[in-house]
């Protein structure tokens, strides 16, 4: 009887080697998915640095690198969308970033130039409180950005709930860019300093419609003028920053109290 030919020994190989290679890219990511979680770190980094800054008294270096940080904030995630790089560790990553960034840094720069020296006031629990509503305001957050994924919800709101917290740690930081463009000595009035820092605290986890740019559409013919626009801005703080910086954020509490006006009038009309 004749024996049937047996395979050739080397044919089970290119199988192995396909599964050992198949494992490989499994344990494996592409780099380019792994930028958005190194800008974020690289903003996380410039805020811890912020708080060493502070700490050693050198406020403008503190104040710019938080500036850095919130540019990295908006950058992060633009890369993440643009690469399809988003992820559950990332998102976890921004939020414990924006704490510390948005949080705790700007919290440590306005107590050590306006509060430290009145202790006695009670200053340090005023920061607390803005420090806890940062925490508060990204658990929300979270929160709410894990229910939209759940439910796989496509449509996005025309405007955020409660001021983002950028946006706070700008606000909250106000005092700050005044003090360097007038040279004006924050230690001098401690309480409305702390008063001015609960009430940033209280906008953040509050339930008030923001502006978000998001919801901002330009027609197509005003694309130049938006660009004129853009380049006029941008001079203005090349040569006036903290000015510019100090009329930005008025204009920003302004939309504030403007939304707040229309929340109560449709309360009214109910």
């Amino acid at each position: 009887m004749a024996r049937a030919p047996k395979p050739p020994a080397d044919r089970a190989k290119p199988s192995a080697e396909g599964d050992a290679f198949k494992r490989g890219e499994a344990d494996s990511l592409p780099f380019v998915t792994l930028v958005p979680n190194m800008v974020t770190t690289l903003g996380l980094c410039a805020g811890l640095t912020a708080i060493r800054f502070v700490i050693a008294g050198e406020f403008h270096i503190a104040v710019w690198l938080i500036l850095f940080s919130t540019v990295i904030d908006g950058l992060d995630g633009l890369l993440a969308r643009r690469l399809q790089a988003t992820s559950d560790f990332g998102a976890q990553l921004d939020s414990l970033s924006d704490f510390l960034n948005f949080g705790v840094a700007p919290g440590f720069i306005v107590y050590q130039m306006a509060l430290a020296q009145s202790e006695q006031a009670g200053g340090w629990i005023f920061i607390l409180v803005y420090i806890v509503c940062c925490c508060m305001r990204l658990a929300r957050f979270n929160v709410a950005l894990n229910k939209a994924t759940t439910t796989d919800s496509s449509e996005k709101p025309a405007h955020f709930t409660g001021v983002p917290a950028p946006a706070g740690a700008l606000m909250a930081l106000l005092p700050v860019f005044v003090s360097f463009e007038t040279g004006l000595e924050l230690a001098a009035f401690p309480i409305p300093v702390e008063f001015y820092i609960v009430i940033i605290g209280l906008l953040m986890v509050s339930r008030l419609p923001t502006f978000s740019p998001k919801s901002v559409r330009v027609p197509r013919e005003r694309i130049v003028w938006v660009m004129i626009a853009l380049s006029l801005a941008a001079g203005t703080m090349l040569a006036e920053f903290w000015k510019s910086l100090i009329v930005i954020i008025l204009v920003y509490a302004a939309s504030l109290l403007h939304s707040f006006a229309k929340v109560l009038l449709g309360r009214r009309r109910r």
